[in-house]
């Protein structure tokens, strides 16, 4: 008996309708959502599916109607790109954050608590001869030649000094002008904590007054723009414009316009055009350059005085998208074959070199405010250096997946 293989039009459908299913299910999570975590996670998985359907839409478009293609394709980009800001906002804050920890060193160590019990006895250390315990109190050593307090007191007439107690004087002495609040209100003991130090926790190095200043402006201009793109999705997910893509997708999940001459056509070429897209636009890349560590380029034009994003970058986001494309791609024709580890090891490297060249844009701009201090603009552009760093690496291990053999290969 002879195996019938799917007809490829039935394949694709399946795949659209599996993944219009999961955008309208995503859309029921995320207006019952009743913590900002479940509504986050709602907004992600409509990101996915409406990533995935967009993909299939221009990719095998000659398979599907295509006034329906192209008028929806765009619409779904729209929405996962306007879903997408607060999340990349969010990313981008922590991202910066924990490079100005890193960059400015290792914790120091922290002094044992009032009140703690003395390391234990080294291996080796000769124990007390009368067998007390090392930490117990033991009586001073009296020196020879100088008499014993009680003979000496009573030579003077003086009380022994253990039964004198020693006088409490107190005094109120005015603090300096330029003392903060908190070393004005420690606890006794506790030592002020030095001028031009951030308050940290989680045992992170204390930042400079410079990077402190630095991150508490990435702080404010990042979370402005977060609560902007947070105010512009919910406007989105609630306009006419969303309301007819969701209509869109619901008809999807049950119906596919396919084109009328959909019967029997074989899905490979689209597939292979979108890989052959990707090939062309990795070997305009300068992977030699790349494969050199440390090769510095990533850092070239860093002082331009133009805001734009780096000319350079363009390239490897192209190949970002690309590689998604070929990916899902992939997906349709076999779902396994899109978890391949060499290009999902290509991909997180290219989503590491988006967010690295992101997060140094968003530093040189923040180092662009007018009237901020010297030490602030030089610990943003340390920061800065330090992400297109993270470029460069990102590109040399993208270049190390792309050099290996796909999946498969003997």
């Amino acid at each position: 008996m002879v195996p019938q293989h799917p007809d490829p039009a039935d394949v694709l459908a399946r795949h659209l309708r599996a993944r219009a299913t999961e955008f309208l299910r995503a859309l029921r999570l995320h207006r019952d959502a009743a913590a900002p975590e479940d509504s986050a996670e709602a907004a992600r998985a409509l990101r996915r599916a409406a990533r995935r359907i967009s993909a299939a839409l221009y990719t095998f478009q000659p398979v599907l109607d295509p006034a329906w293609s192209q008028t929806l394709g765009p619409e779904l980009a729209w929405v996962s790109g306007t879903l997408s800001q607060e999340d990349a906002c969010a990313t981008r804050l922590t991202r910066l954050l924990e490079a100005l920890h890193r960059l400015s060193g290792p914790a120091a160590p922290t002094a044992p608590p009032a009140g703690s019990r003395p390391s234990p006895r080294a291996p080796g250390a000769p124990a007390p001869a009368d067998g007390a315990p090392t930490d117990a109190p033991r009586p001073a050593t009296p020196v020879p030649g100088a008499p014993a307090p009680a003979r000496a007191a009573r030579a003077t007439g003086a009380p022994p000094a253990t039964a004198r107690p020693a006088a409490t004087v107190t005094a109120t002495v005015p603090a300096p002008a330029d003392r903060r609040a908190e070393d004005v209100a420690r606890t006794p003991g506790q030592a002020p904590r030095p001028e031009g130090r951030s308050r940290t926790g989680g045992g992170r190095a204390p930042l400079a007054v410079g990077a402190a200043k630095a991150g508490a402006l990435l702080e404010r201009q990042l979370t402005l723009a977060r609560t902007r793109a947070h105010s512009a999705a919910l406007q989105a997910l609630g306009s006419a414009r969303f309301h007819a893509v969701a209509d869109q997708v619901a008809v999807l999940a049950s119906e596919v316009p396919l084109a009328k001459a959909a019967g029997g056509v074989d899905l490979r070429p689209p597939a292979d055009t979108a890989r052959e897209r990707l090939v062309a636009a990795v070997a305009a890349l300068p992977l030699v350059t790349a494969g050199s560590p440390y090769n510095a380029e990533a850092l070239t034009h860093g002082l331009s005085p133009d805001p734009a994003p780096h000319p350079q970058d363009a390239p490897w986001h192209q190949v970002r998208l690309l590689l998604r494309l070929h990916r899902y791609a992939q997906e349709v024709l076999d779902p396994a074959a899109g978890d391949d580890p060499r290009l999902r090891a290509a991909g997180e490297a290219l989503d590491r070199h988006r967010d690295a060249a992101e997060a140094a844009a968003a530093a040189a701009q923040a180092a662009r405010t007018p009237r901020i201090a010297p030490a602030t603009a030089y610990a943003l552009g340390v920061l800065h250096a330090g992400q297109r760093h993270e470029v460069e690496a990102a590109r040399y291990a993208f270049q190390r997946a792309w050099q290996k053999p796909p999946a498969g290969t003997p």
